[in-house]
């Protein structure tokens, strides 16, 4: 019968152990930091968009047929701080006497127009819009020269919706941007049309 006499390696299986351990735990901190950085990424690309866009649904039927109960709609924050209003922009606003509610209208006259409904044609400046977006003529009259500071709106549902020809003017201040696109529900995918007009003709 034949005896081993080696020693077992005892402190060479301990090493290892403590080697196997030390990895384990690089591994553990290596993959915590992974999960952090992807955290940290996630937030800031979040905060990123959430500073250049908003997310806003149609509540109501005041801008049909342009846009329906339902749509959620992408906003440019920006559009208004690097550039400027014009006529026939469809816009989201800070409803006048409730800065806690939006509303999504088409603007109709800048800071400084005067505008008129007269027989159901729209004129800004004495100048008659094209307006192949509206449902129908509007069926009301009136004139309101819009101040500086502010923009008048309009819904392209004429005759169901409450607007500037209800209730006033919107503050330039209350204009959150302009609609981009509806991106739901999926069937409904569109960039928005904003008809700017063409100039006066000399």
């Amino acid at each position: 019968m034949t005896i081993d006499l080696t020693p077992t390696p005892i402190q060479d299986d301990h090493e290892d152990f403590q080697h196997q351990e030390r990895e384990s735990q690089r591994s553990r901190k290596s993959f915590l930091v992974e999960v952090i950085q992807t955290l940290v990424l996630a937030a800031l690309l979040y905060f990123a968009i959430d500073a250049v866009f908003a997310r806003v649904r149609v509540l109501n039927i005041s801008m049909q047929p342009t846009l329906v109960e339902g749509n959620i709609i992408m906003v440019n924050k920006l559009a208004y701080k690097y550039g400027e209003f014009q006529t026939g922009d469809v816009i989201i606003f800070h409803a006048p006497n409730n800065r806690k509610e939006d509303f999504i209208k088409r603007l109709i006259g800048k800071p400084g127009d005067t505008v008129e409904v007269v027989n159901g044609q729209v004129y800004v400046n004495s100048v008659a819009l094209a307006e192949p977006y509206v449902a129908s003529p509007a069926a009301y009259s009136g004139s309101w020269r819009v101040p500086e500071d502010a923009v008048f709106v309009l819904g392209d549902n004429r005759n169901q919706s409450s607007d500037s020809h209800v209730w006033g003017f919107v503050p330039v201040g209350n204009v959150v941007g302009k609609a981009l696109v509806v991106y739901w529900p999926l069937n409904s995918i569109k960039l928005v049309t904003h008809h700017q007009q063409p100039p006066p003709e000399n």
